[in-house]
């Protein structure tokens, strides 16, 4: 037999096969095995994809179908293209190929896909799982796992995903890994797991400049293109927005960042985050900053080799977007006492206003830079 039909949104079908002989207590268990192509199927028209969240996406699939006794195998190739998976995600660059094969029994409405792979680009991830009919809809259990990724392959995929990187920044190196579990309705699906990225690059972002008040503090500068050695974190994504936890990054300009925080379907940051830098590097660039200034600072915040972690925290919040965003320092509530803590490990909340104080009487410093110090460390400010 030979069939074709127009699809929602413009897509069509073709089957081309053997079907029969019928099923006479239910056509639908009618043995076939046929070839099977769909091209240019709107996937929010046919509510696979939710469009009331802005989901969408256009699939092509090639694959062969052959059904009896009740139990369908369908193996083949699926192209979704210009997929937006979440809320405020915008359409992928490149498409997603899937790799198929899955059996389907269709007396009990349950199916399982046999270990079957994800590309994007040259980026291969595995798939494994079940899934099961629940009137118009099925819902899907399946795992992802994915060891040494190309992270530049990826980056174009990435905004389906609600995610976009820096304005005028790329990732130019690196290499992600994923282990994560998807679960619920195709129109609902939540996601969990952990992710890594590492040796990587952000070419083109300046973490110090993003920094703005921290960066200046410390006199560290990250340079234009940020290397990360390791990011790390666990992932909850669901269509409204993604959650992390135990987030872990290693930027050898830096130290280590470690905290979480959610991105929420209208791309807008929530994080809450402590750097931990290094003594070596403040040291550096309190020598950097020269005379009695960089002495005093360097007393100060190099002692931080004293401190049982070997640097000094600093608590930051972001906020903005992923395309702009915006990384204070958190010196507020709690966090101060924190700050005040790591700076009096290092050589004392007394000694640095001892220190500043004598700097000013010879012009190094003024007194607003001391007022200011002052009350973060909690002192009262001189008239």
């Amino acid at each position: 037999m030979r069939f074709s039909m127009e699809l929602p949104g413009g897509g069509t079908m073709k089957i081309e096969g053997k079907v029969g002989p019928v099923d006479q207590k239910d056509a639908a268990f009618t043995p076939q095995n046929v070839k099977l192509e769909v091209s240019n199927l709107n996937l929010a028209s046919t509510g696979f994809l939710d469009p009331s969240l802005g989901l969408g996406g256009v699939a092509d699939m090639n694959a062969n179908l052959g059904s009896a006794n009740g139990e369908m195998a369908t193996k083949g190739e699926l192209k979704l293209s210009k997929a937006v998976l979440v809320a405020g995600g915008k359409p992928a660059g490149v498409p997603a190929i899937i790799d198929f094969d899955t059996k389907y029994d269709m007396a009990k409405g349950t199916g399982v896909l046999n270990p079957s792979t994800l590309k994007i680009g040259n980026a291969k991830s595995n798939l494994s799982g079940t899934y099961k009919s629940e009137g118009d809809q099925f819902a899907v259990d399946m795992k992802v796992k994915g060891d040494g990724l190309p992270a530049t392959d990826l980056e174009s995929f990435l905004p389906a995903l609600g995610i976009s990187l820096p304005e005028g920044s790329r990732l130019s190196a690196g290499t992600l890994s994923t282990n994560l579990h998807v679960t619920g309705p195709t129109d609902k699906l939540v996601t969990d797991g952990t992710i890594g990225l590492f040796n990587g690059k952000l070419s083109g972002f300046d973490l110090g400049k993003k920094m703005s008040g921290v960066a200046s503090l410390a006199g560290i500068k990250t340079g234009n293109d940020l290397v990360i050695e390791k990011f790390t974190s666990n992932v909850n994504r669901a269509p409204t927005g993604l959650k992390a936890d135990n987030l872990d990054l290693v930027v050898p300009s830096l130290g280590t960042v470690v905290g979480g925080g959610t991105l929420d379907s209208k791309n807008n940051l929530n994080f809450n985050l402590v750097a931990t830098v290094p003594s070596s590097l403040v040291m550096a660039a309190a020598g950097s900053a020269g005379g009695a200034v960089g002495g005093s600072m360097g007393k100060v915040l190099g002692g931080g080799a004293s401190c049982k972690d070997g640097g000094i925290k600093v608590p930051l919040q972001v906020h903005g977007t992923t395309a702009n965003p915006q990384i204070v320092p958190d010196v507020g509530g709690a966090t101060a006492s924190l700050m005040k803590s790591q700076l009096t490990c290092a050589g004392g909340a007394e000694s640095l206003a001892t220190g500043l104080a004598g700097s000013a009487t010879k012009g190094a410093v003024s007194s607003d830079t001391i007022n200011q110090l002052g009350g973060l460390l909690g002192k009262k400010k001189k008239p």
